[in-house]
């Protein structure tokens, strides 16, 4: 196995020659600098439509987006579609990924190093879709993409710059839907990130 190090500037190389998506797909499909892609099913790369407007990234797949191949299935499938349909948005209008794109033995969260390692091409992803706004879906995914240190409880709803390589954009963390299901109350915080969203969107 690769020393973490090398991996990471492995990825990087690796993400910088990906002149499209289904380049970069590819590229991650050879990609063997994580640990994490030998115990999964197999790689859950993206859903939606790259260019859209908005882009959710999300921290890893668990088993049902293991065993389907994309991110957001079953009840966050179900809830994320209802978030986003309650803004007049689809998964056609949407652009969803995760930092990590394997998933985790038994669901577990990324460890630091598994997120670092797969940082280079979750970025070049960003850059290539192109998204007018970014929202990370959890604190993982706003720590790791933010560079922020509080928890998501802090950090929902306000809005930070992202720099995607080509531009300066507007990213938002938010819930989790998973955490939503557990937790329905923090329901209403989402909704409110999300009229905020579809605000940003109108103006």
């Amino acid at each position: 196995m690769v020393a973490p190090d090398e991996a990471a500037m492995a990825a990087r190389d690796a993400a910088k020659n990906a002149k499209s998506l289904d380049e970069l797909r590819a590229i991650l499909e050879k990609f063997n600098g994580c640990a994490l892609k030998a115990t999964a099913t197999q790689l859950v790369f993206a859903d939606g439509t790259p260019g859209a407007k908005v882009m959710f990234v999300g921290e890893a797949p668990g088993r049902d987006e293991d065993i389907e191949g994309l991110p957001f299935v079953g009840r966050s499938r179900k809830l994320l579609d209802r978030m986003l349909a309650a803004v007049g948005l689809d998964r056609t209008s949407v652009y969803i990924a995760n930092i990590v794109p394997w998933r985790p033995p038994g669901n577990r969260t990324p460890t630091p190093q598994e997120s670092q390692i797969c940082l280079p091409f979750i970025l070049r992803q960003i850059e290539l879709a192109d998204p007018d706004i970014l929202v990370c879906l959890g604190g993982p995914s706003a720590q790791t993409l933010l560079g922020i240190k509080e928890g998501i409880t802090k950090t929902r709803g306000r809005w930070f710059t992202f720099n995607t390589g080509k531009r300066e954009i507007r990213a938002m963390p938010t819930f989790h839907p998973a955490f939503l299901l557990r937790s329905p109350l923090q329901k209403r915080f989402a909704w409110r990130d999300f009229l905020a969203i579809k605000k940003a969107l109108a103006g």
